[in-house]
């Protein structure tokens, strides 16, 4: 059995076949491993939960887990916490109010790119310039095309929510788990977008040669009903989640019991161990207390 603490699957691409790898991150004394979870795929796998959360950033002994692994007291005062992250049009770094105005200025004040994708159907997104394999991957895009460029984060985020009028800037979680999207013409897409948004703030480019990239990930099969699978919260509750495992996808594994959030999880302490493919009934997920 691999023990630790979770964190976010870490994801790869083949070059030649777009074929998406995912491997499970686990911490354990400050140190990383990483898990392969593609040949385990069509095997049996247990989480088990022992009731322990410790914060991502500080490391403290938390009873709850806030914004993906925070305990409270990172997540009210951490920039990275603050809503202007998920919503980066808000960015207020320019009024001298950022909680952390150095870790504003490696983070927002550097080039972003605002991007198309293929998730649960078109979506548009924003990414640091460098990042953007990996934000797809997380997302789970089959597909995804960079439309602009931008010099900051929050100028990347107002030209997204000028987007999102007529665009969706979030993805369908149970679509997205439910199968395959149609393939989309992000190009076409990217030529009405830009027809339909003249105005776009100053320090953001269109971006015309960049090519639609592909990703294909290891799903044998998709469930029809995605239901979420979630650990207790709070001290010395204990949860058993199991499960076929059917594949993975941006941050999701597909078990043939529902689907599991690794990264909304982050933080909480579990051994992980694999066996034989079982029947297993859809509705056994029980605590352990």
């Amino acid at each position: 059995m691999s023990k630790g603490e979770l964190r976010m699957l870490r994801l790869k691409v083949a070059k030649d076949t777009r074929q998406v790898t995912a491997a499970l991150c686990l911490v354990e004394a400050g140190e990383e491993s990483l898990l392969p979870l593609n040949t385990h795929i069509g095997e049996f796998i247990e989480l088990k939960f022992d009731g322990a959360i410790s914060c991502i950033h500080c490391g403290r002994a938390t009873s709850r887990s806030f914004n993906s692994g925070y305990c409270y007291p990172c997540f009210t005062t951490l920039a990275r916490c603050d809503l202007c992250v998920m919503s980066p049009d808000r960015c207020h770094y320019h009024l001298g109010t950022c909680r952390e105005p150095e870790w504003g200025e490696s983070f927002c004040m550097n080039s972003h790119i605002v991007y198309l994708a293929n998730t649960s159907g078109l979506k548009v997104g924003i990414t640091r310039l460098g990042r953007e394999q990996g934000r797809w991957l997380d997302q789970g895009a089959v597909q995804a095309l960079p439309v602009l460029s931008a010099k900051t984060r929050r100028d990347a985020g107002l030209a997204e929510a000028a987007i999102a009028q007529a665009v969706a800037d979030k993805t369908d979680w149970r679509r997205m788990l439910r199968g395959e999207p149609l393939e989309l013409d992000l190009k076409a897409a990217r030529g009405r977008i830009r027809a339909d948004t003249p105005d776009l703030p100053e320090g953001v480019r269109w971006l015309d040669d960049d090519e639609v990239r592909k990703f294909r990930y290891p799903v044998l099969e998709y469930p029809e009903q995605p239901k979420q699978l979630k650990p207790a919260q709070g001290k010395n509750r204990e949860t058993l989640i199991s499960g076929n495992l059917l594949g993975t996808k941006g941050q999701y594994l597909l078990l043939s019991s529902g689907v599991f959030n690794v990264r909304r999880f982050a933080g909480y302490h579990v051994g992980v161990s694999f066996s034989k493919a079982q029947e297993t009934d859809p509705t056994d997920q029980m605590d352990l207390f």
